[in-house]
Formats: C-alpha cells, structure tokens, sequence
C-alpha cells in the first residue's frame, strides 16, 4: 500500500482529503515559489509540481519507492491579474474590490509524483526528473501534472461589506481574499460552473481518478 505524502499545510486540503477517506502525512515544502510563467493554469502546475519535488526528493531513499506525494497551489485570476494570497488588508480590499459584481476564474494545479514501487503500476506517465539526476536514476520516480478551473460569480459588495468581511480575518489566508466555504465569505458567491472542491482548494474528485490509475488504493 502506497504511504500518501501532502505537500501542504493547508487546513482546507487536509479537509478534503480526509472527507474522500484518504490516510496520508503532512510534510510541508520549503521551495520558494516561484514561477517562470504568467498564465495562469501554467503558474499553478508549475508550483503544485515545485512543491511536491521539494517534499519528494527530502524523503528518505527506502521511502521514496513506496510514497505518493500530492503538491498543490491555487490561484485566481481576474482581467488576465492572478491573485494569490492578500499581503495586508489594503491589498485584501483591492482584491475583493475587482472581484465584486462579476466573474472571475479560480485555478488549481496538482502534481502527483510516486516512487519505483508504485509507478511500476502504472503506465504512459511522463517521467519527472530532478535536475541534474544521473540517467540511471531517472526511473526511480515518476509524476502527473493537471489543473482544474471554476467560473466564479461573485455579488455586488458595497465598501462597508467589503470592509466589514476583511475584518472577520477570513480573506486573510487564501487566494483572491475569500473563501467560499467559509461562514462569511459564502454569502457573496452569486454561482459557480465547474468543480466547487477546486475552488477551495483541491479538486478531490479529479485527483481520486487520477490515483486510481496510478492504482493507488486510499
């Protein structure tokens, strides 16, 4: 049985792994995050993959050939501007200022890379190899890169609103400065079309498919 490995300390995606019933550790990445692209789905394969090669590679040989690591980054994206995480409250404003009364998308990348063991399983995985691994190294892992994308609709907010759910502190910790599972944040979310686990930040159901080709049982 393959030992799950989350590349996030994101009190939201333990959440929804635990609740599909998934056993896993946390081990949190330490790679600076950054990113070579501008796009958007790019940008968050690009550091979900960051952040679970980090955590990988700080594994233990012996338990590399029987881990699964899950990497994970979430981004939004509003008039062609990604919105990551707010820097203050001012920046929190902004934010939610331009989201206000219209559309905008919600991104999430996932990166799954398995050990020897495990990919031996599975089959037509592209190989990702760790810069500057020898050759003969190069099979010893392999990993699956994919993004998933939400419309999000959000109601018009008057500046009092705005204001008044800054300070409740949710806006604080997540992408584009709300949350749409939280107890306040959800009353301004006018619809959505696409996966609503993605926009809080995993798309579970995607990611069990993907770890049932891979036949990892969780």
């Amino acid at each position: 049985m393959n030992k799950i490995v989350l590349a996030s300390a994101s009190p939201r995606r333990k959440e929804l792994l635990a609740q599909i019933g998934c056993s896993f550790e946390i081990i949190t990445s330490d790679a600076e995050e950054i990113t070579q692209s501008k796009i958007p789905e790019n940008m968050v394969e690009e550091l979900s993959l960051l952040k679970a090669k980090d955590v990988f590679f700080k594994l233990p040989e012996e338990k590399k050939k029987e881990s699964l690591v899950i990497g994970a980054d979430t981004v939004v994206s509003c008039d062609e501007k990604v919105l990551g995480k707010p820097k203050d409250k001012e920046h929190a404003f902004e934010m939610l200022k331009l989201l206000q009364g219209r559309a905008h998308y919600v991104y999430t990348g996932v990166t799954l890379i398995c050990g020897k063991a495990s990919y031996d399983r599975a089959k037509g995985l592209p190989v990702c190899e760790k810069e500057e691994t020898a050759e003969e190294n190069r099979k010893e892992y392999q990993c699956i890169t994919f993004h998933e994308a939400t419309a999000v609709k959000v109601f018009p907010m008057s500046d009092e609103e705005i204001w008044e759910y800054i300070e409740t502190g949710e806006p604080m910790d997540k992408a584009g400065s709300y949350g749409i599972q939280a107890s306040f944040g959800a009353k301004f979310i006018e619809r959505i079309e696409g996966d609503y686990y993605n926009v809080v930040g995993l798309p579970v159901s995607r990611l069990y498919h993907e770890l049932k080709n891979l036949n990892v049982s969780i």
